[in-house]
């Protein structure tokens, strides 16, 4: 993995911890860096980005808030934070908040293949399509 990518992939990772990008203009400047699909796990408190190649960069999630991850998975409670993270309302900060709330251990993007899965702990399965995919 070159350092553009490994730059590009921090300056996301970082700009998404601050709440001062959206998704859309996280997941633009990941595709233009060869980024794949990303995997971002509440329980390990890390993001790791995947490369075409099989090549990985791993980087810190932002302390856990102090909202624990809820038992139950809510599903609709996961759309409710998308819907609102999709309007401008919600940024990744609240998001975290709000996903791990209804009981979301992580989510995984597959820019490829334009949607998001998020997973329960007992393996519920969501998935959203990015807002302009079919």
């Amino acid at each position: 993995m070159n350092e553009t990518t490994i730059a590009t992939i921090e300056r996301c990772a970082q700009a998404s911890k601050d709440g001062t990008a959206h998704f859309g203009a996280i997941v633009q400047a990941l595709t233009g860096a060869g980024v794949e699909a990303y995997f971002a796990d509440y329980r390990s408190e890390a993001t790791t980005y995947y490369l075409p190649g099989g090549e990985t960069h791993a980087v810190a999630l932002p302390p856990p808030p102090a909202t624990p991850i809820g038992e139950a998975f809510d599903a609709a409670g996961i759309q409710a934070a998308i819907r609102g993270a999709q309007c401008g309302e919600v940024m990744y900060p609240e998001f975290l908040k709000l996903s791990r709330a209804a009981g979301c251990v992580g989510y995984m993007v597959w820019i490829a293949g334009r949607h998001v899965s998020y997973f329960g702990r007992k393996g519920e399965v969501y998935v959203e399509r990015f807002p302009d995919a079919p």
